[in-house]
């Protein structure tokens, strides 16, 4: 494949979101989010990621914000975008979701990096938002990145960060708290928070 449009077109979604076919050859299907599949383009340490039909508005909106964080080491850099897609660094590491489900414990030097990470979005004019366990990433290097940043510009207050650092200061941090806990659980912690459904944790986005 000569361009990044080109790769793109080989990634084939029907209208129910599932992805029929990509170049095996080029990608590798490394994640499926709430939009976008999501590929590590072989031999770079670049991902590719392709939005459902009915999402490719989004490609836009994510590229910009990118650029807006370009040089903020806590983001990946954006390299090419397109109708349905944008081209991002490749971060190898696990998701905040991944450490508490294998038990690699979240240190409060992270919590602290994560913070000062959106308080230099913040700086910059935006609203970090939508922020959750599947999109903080620590590196192999332990060092924290933040993905998925579509909803920066929003205006809505978003307190999901905020309550996530409470829960993590009232339980995780406590000595005999279990550090590794099922995806499933998990899973249904956030379900219920969606729905408001968890005394004083409000989703409001």
């Amino acid at each position: 494949m000569n361009t990044y449009e080109e790769l793109s077109r080989t990634v084939q979604i029907d209208h129910n979101n599932r992805l029929l076919k990509y170049d095996e050859s080029s990608l590798i299907h490394v994640g499926t989010g709430r939009s976008a599949f999501v590929f590590k383009i072989k031999s770079t340490m670049k991902a590719m990621k392709v939005f459902f039909p009915a999402c490719s508005h989004i490609a836009k909106e994510e590229a910009g914000i990118y650029g807006e964080l370009q040089d903020i080491v806590y983001y990946p850099s954006v390299y090419a975008s397109g109708v349905n897609f944008i081209v991002i660094d490749f971060i190898e590491g696990l998701t905040l979701f991944d450490c508490i489900v294998q038990g690699k414990v979240i240190e409060r030097t992270h919590i602290a990096e994560i913070d000062h990470a959106l308080s230099l979005a913040t700086a910059r004019g935006l609203n970090p938002s939508d922020i959750h366990l599947r999109n903080i990433l620590i590196t192999i290097d332990n060092d924290v990145k933040i993905i998925d940043v579509a909803r920066f510009r929003q205006k809505k207050d978003c307190q999901q960060w905020d309550n996530l650092k409470r829960a993590y200061r009232q339980f995780y941090c406590k000595r005999f708290f279990p550090k590794e806990i099922p995806a499933v659980f998990l899973n249904t912690i956030a379900w219920l928070y969606k729905k408001d459904w968890i005394p004083l944790y409000r989703a409001r986005t």
